[in-house]
């Protein structure tokens, strides 16, 4: 399981190092984090429900007393709903991603999102969330930048259609 989670990590934050210059980069990343979403989230976490995991340990290493109590006493009773709404959660992050453009940035910034949530799980999350939530970041305003690029293209290619303006020459 981890080298899913590393392999996705180093292709999403590769990508997003090269995002801004390459609208290729960005849609490697967003495929690293359907990826991510999808296999090493909802897949694995739909087959841990299967095999009858409880999670009963996942929050005992918060460093805040309020997650812990609210994991054990809340969640851990009620993990086939909880974990699954996860899985739902995944599986729909994953789905925008792979969907390209204006999904992609919803599934990016729900990524995100998560990403940030994580970190009130204790501290060795630092170690994994930080770097992807920068990337996630990147890709995220590469996207952006790339929707607004194609939407200033489209109103161009319009007005020359319209004849409002003529179009450039060479």
């Amino acid at each position: 399981m981890p080298v899913i989670w590393v392999a996705c990590a180093v292709v999403i934050i590769g990508a997003a190092l090269r995002a801004r210059d390459s609208a290729w980069a960005t849609r490697v990343g967003e495929l690293g984090v359907a990826v991510l979403y999808l296999v090493a989230g909802a897949l694995v976490n739909t087959v841990y429900l299967i095999q009858g995991e409880d999670y009963a340990d996942f929050a005992d290493g918060s460093y805040l007393p309020f997650v812990r109590d609210t994991w054990a006493s809340l969640v851990v009773p009620h993990h086939e709903l909880f974990i699954g709404l996860l899985v739902a959660f995944e599986l729909a992050v994953g789905l925008l991603a792979l969907a390209g453009g204006r999904y992609a940035e919803l599934g990016l910034l729900a990524a995100a999102g998560f990403h940030v949530a994580l970190l009130a799980f204790g501290w060795w999350f630092y170690a994994w969330s930080l770097p992807v939530l920068a990337a996630l970041v990147l890709l995220l305003r590469a996207e952006r930048h790339d929707d607004a690029e194609t939407e200033r293209a489209a109103r161009r290619l319009e007005d020359v259609w319209a004849g409002r303006i003529r179009p450039r020459s060479r």
